[in-house]
């Protein structure tokens, strides 16, 4: 699916551009007119498209292939993730040791933490596939479960008068909390929903055709998140635990539209196309991208300073974080492909051989 991989690297300017917008310009998510919106759909989409691809109909499920898989994965993502926390560490900051120490116990881990927390949603994946292909009858059943169970997790995250991880709990931190910060678990608490979403919409790929090309499908689909959307970030009419309904309907809603929007365009990004071309060469070093593009963050505090002061500025905030942020692609790609000229870097830094 080339349009797969053109997803990907639109996804992944999202986040770049997210990150441009935040770290770049220093932007507030209450004075920023783009940054509220695309934190909506940008991560959830990430794991999303992740769990789409974990989904291998014709993978055999033994205990040698589960080690292979859990063996690769922990190479892939802890070996490169380590590295470029330590040299974002030691270049971006003026007190290496303290930025290390005050980042370890962060759940982002100086931005690190998206590599750690998809490793540990594709144990779990892999943990919870080997047990379900062990199952005399094949079923939906198993996985309806475990998304309705991280659902619940999710939800947690949202209620800050019950749980001492939740944003805004008032009261003395617990070590589960110091656990799940320590380790980023609060971060696969946050998106393991979107990345079992992904799972079952591949698993059911057909089905879920068949309901993206309904007449009544998509219309639905944009009037639930206009009105999801404006109130989780305008209207707010629902208080305390009902809150999280619209913010979780905007989340899946948003995504579900780009995702469809890049199937429906698909002869047009193709590697033929320019920019289906582009987004694919993307797509496909989204971990190059993601490792490295920290180390070319720019330092632009004013430009923040101008939106909080024109606030109201949609389309100049995105064009803004998005032309900055392809540029921080390109050197990030640039580093990359100086990186793989070594194989011994390449592997190890890459996960390709």
């Amino acid at each position: 699916m080339e349009w797969l991989d053109a997803l990907r690297g639109f996804t992944m300017i999202m986040v770049v551009a997210n990150h441009v917008a935040g770290m770049g310009f220093g932007e507030e998510w209450k004075h920023s007119s783009a940054i509220p919106f695309l934190v909506l759909f940008r991560m959830p989409l990430f794991f999303f498209v992740s769990g789409f691809l974990a989904y291998k109909a014709s993978q055999v499920w033994n205990l040698r292939n589960l080690g292979s898989l859990v063996g690769k994965k922990l190479r892939v993502q802890i070996i490169p993730t380590v590295v470029f926390f330590f040299l974002a560490a030691a270049i971006l900051n003026k007190n290496f040791l303290t930025a290390v120490e005050t980042n370890f116990h962060s759940p982002t881990k100086g931005g690190y933490w998206f590599t750690i927390a998809l490793l540990y949603m594709f144990l779990i994946y892999y943990l919870f596939s080997y047990v379900e292909s062990k199952l005399k009858v094949r079923s939906w059943i198993p996985i309806t479960l475990l998304f309705i169970i991280s659902l619940l997790f999710y939800e947690t995250n949202y209620q800050p008068k019950y749980f001492s991880w939740a944003a805004g709990y008032k009261g003395a931190k617990t070590d589960l909390f110091y656990f799940l910060q320590d380790s980023s678990l609060v971060q696969v608490l946050l998106y393991f929903p979107f990345f079992l979403y992904g799972n079952i919409v591949h698993r059911y790929w057909d089905k879920a055709q068949r309901l993206m090309d309904s007449k009544w499908f998509f219309p639905l689909l944009i009037l639930i998140v206009i009105l999801a959307t404006l109130d989780a970030l305008k209207w707010r009419t629902l208080r305390m635990t009902w809150a999280i309904i619209p913010l979780t309907m905007a989340r899946f809603g948003l995504l579900t539209i780009v995702f469809m929007y890049f199937r429906h365009y698909k002869q047009y990004l193709t590697k033929l196309s320019p920019i289906g071309a582009s987004l694919q060469y993307i797509g496909r070093r989204t971990l190059d991208i993601y490792l490295i593009h920290f180390l070319f963050m720019p330092d632009l505090p004013s430009v923040g300073v101008f939106f909080k002061s024109y606030p109201h500025n949609f389309v100049l905030d995105i064009v803004l974080s998005v032309i900055l942020g392809l540029l921080v692609i390109g050197f990030s790609i640039i580093t990359s492909n100086i990186l793989r000229i070594s194989p011994f870097l390449k592997k190890w830094l890459f996960g390709r051989s």
